[in-house]
């Protein structure tokens, strides 16, 4: 019995801690189904979802709208649509789509003390803009919250995971778009250590990947984008770990088969 209410006491701690809870699309304040990005697959059947208390992970073929709703959640939290902090309001090019206007957002009782959108595409200009406010803002560097070197003086690679490693603090909301590009294998395990990590200091983490490596991450919630709409699944069950093992299960054969298909 002492087991259970210890188990129960678990779980209500898990949620109470819960940042954002759901994504509503408010489907009675689209103007048409028929027009980008309402037409997207997963967007056209999208009514709620549920999101994992710590670690939900957006995954899927290019094109089927992981990266639109992940972009659409970010800037209706009021995140930078380009990628930062909250603090971050530049724009290089305005090129978002108007889906954040038409997400409801419910939020649990805490609020996150940090927060970030990271995303690979627009990375370099989230470098640029720091380098921009630590020329013109008095102060301690804004660089030395990533790690004190200059973004633009490393590899991406580096720059990316210096971001993920030095400007992430804990007990916060942490929303990633594809951040296996910028990295190697080898990173994208050291990756999992650094989102245990903040998971153990409180934080939850939306994260669009394509990845097998880092949605290995256990006890996360993977929604897989699909034509059909957007589908709970096991790691083992996605199309991504079904296509790289059966891959390496046999890379010869695989390779013959797609130099002679």
């Amino acid at each position: 019995m002492e087991q259970n209410i210890s188990e129960v006491k678990c779980g209500m701690d898990l949620y109470s801690s819960q940042f954002i809870r759901r994504i509503n699309l408010k489907r009675e304040e689209v103007p048409s189904f028929h027009h980008y990005p309402f037409n997207l697959p997963s967007l056209k059947t999208l009514d709620e979802l549920i999101l994992h208390p710590k670690v939900t992970f957006f995954i899927g073929e290019n094109g089927m709208g992981k990266s639109t709703l992940l972009e659409g959640i970010a800037v209706a939290l009021g995140f930078n649509p380009e990628g930062g902090s909250f603090n971050f309001q530049f724009s290089t090019y305005d090129s978002h789509s108007p889906l954040g206007d038409y997400l409801k957002i419910i939020k649990g009782v805490e609020r996150p003390k940090d927060g970030f959108f990271l995303r690979a595409e627009s990375f370099y200009n989230v470098a640029s803009n720091i380098e921009e406010m630590d020329r013109e803002v008095l102060g301690p560097p804004v660089i030395n919250s990533f790690g004190g070197t200059s973004l633009h003086e490393q590899s991406h690679g580096e720059a990316f995971f210096a971001t993920f490693l030095h400007r992430f603090r804990g007990n916060g909301l942490y929303i990633l778009d594809e951040p296996e590009a910028a990295l190697s294998p080898l990173r994208q395990m050291s990756m999992i250590t650094r989102i245990h990590d903040l998971v153990q200091e409180q934080s939850q983490l939306i994260i669009a990947t394509h990845s097998p490596i880092i949605m290995a991450y256990p006890e996360a919630t993977i929604y897989e984008f699909t034509e059909d709409g957007i589908c709970e699944r096991k790691l083992e069950d996605t199309n991504h770990y079904r296509i790289m093992k059966q891959f390496f299960d046999d890379p010869s054969r695989m390779v013959h088969h797609l130099l002679n298909e």
